[in-house]
């Protein structure tokens, strides 16, 4: 049965086509998922970008050179997953996918491979540099996932390896949108405003899931009704 979102996103694209799922998803990704991890870009400034590259700064804003690369990048990001996702995520997948989302940042001192220093999710240790490799190994073997409690738990098992010096949680939802494609299950976008709800669901998986998979349910009701406004049959989407 073919999966009608991704061939609406993928007609989209090849068109290109203005103001459809496509145009919205790119624009609403970026700004929510680098909004998440501190970017200082607006909405609409990231419209700009991805419409006109080039955007109208706010009075007295400032605004850092790594926020623009990253709003480009995650904009190329997302092609790459639509245009792959089919493919199995590799080690060699998900380091390309990171030297997308980081190209030309100046923050970040590893791009395209595992960190070589220790790094932290506020104040709880992620996996050692010298075992990330391995653990990343174990994690992938979760390949065909079916169900959206399946994503969400290879989620949160990659956001606690924290395999990249920065990035990790960028490619890590772009990794669950591929996922849910790839399953023929409704993809969502973790919103800026539920982030400290994906916080809190990330830091308390372990001992209650249903903190971060209601918050993903959530987004995923979202997207939902976003699909049906844009005239997407989901009938094979579910």
């Amino acid at each position: 049965m073919p999966n009608q979102i991704l061939q609406c996103l993928l007609d989209e694209k090849s068109n290109p086509y203005k103001k459809g799922l496509y145009h919205y998803t790119q624009i609403h990704f970026a700004y929510h998922s680098n909004r998440i991890e501190g970017s200082t870009l607006s909405k609409e400034q990231t419209r700009c970008i991805y419409e006109k590259d080039s955007f109208l700064a706010d009075e007295n804003q400032i605004i850092k050179s790594n926020d623009i690369y990253e709003m480009q990048n995650h904009f190329k990001a997302f092609d790459y997953v639509l245009d792959s996702v089919f493919e199995p995520i590799t080690e060699d997948y998900v380091k390309k996918l990171h030297a997308i989302i980081k190209q030309n940042c100046s923050d970040i001192s590893v791009i395209g491979d595992y960190k070589k220093r220790q790094n932290f999710i506020a104040d709880t240790k992620t996996t050692p540099p010298q075992s990330v490799s391995k653990e990343m190994k174990a994690l992938l073997k979760m390949q065909n996932l079916t169900n959206i409690e399946d994503i969400i738990d290879f989620h949160y098992r990659f956001e606690s390896i924290h395999p990249f010096e920065d990035g990790n949680g960028r490619v890590g939802r772009l990794l669950m949108f591929k996922q849910c494609l790839s399953a023929n299950i409704i993809p969502f976008i973790i919103d800026y405003e539920r982030r400290f709800f994906y916080y809190r669901g990330l830091k308390e998986y372990a001992r209650e899931k249903g903190y971060l998979i209601d918050t993903c349910l959530a987004c995923q009701d979202d997207y939902g009704e976003l699909i049906l406004d844009f005239g997407v049959d989901l009938q094979s989407a579910e």
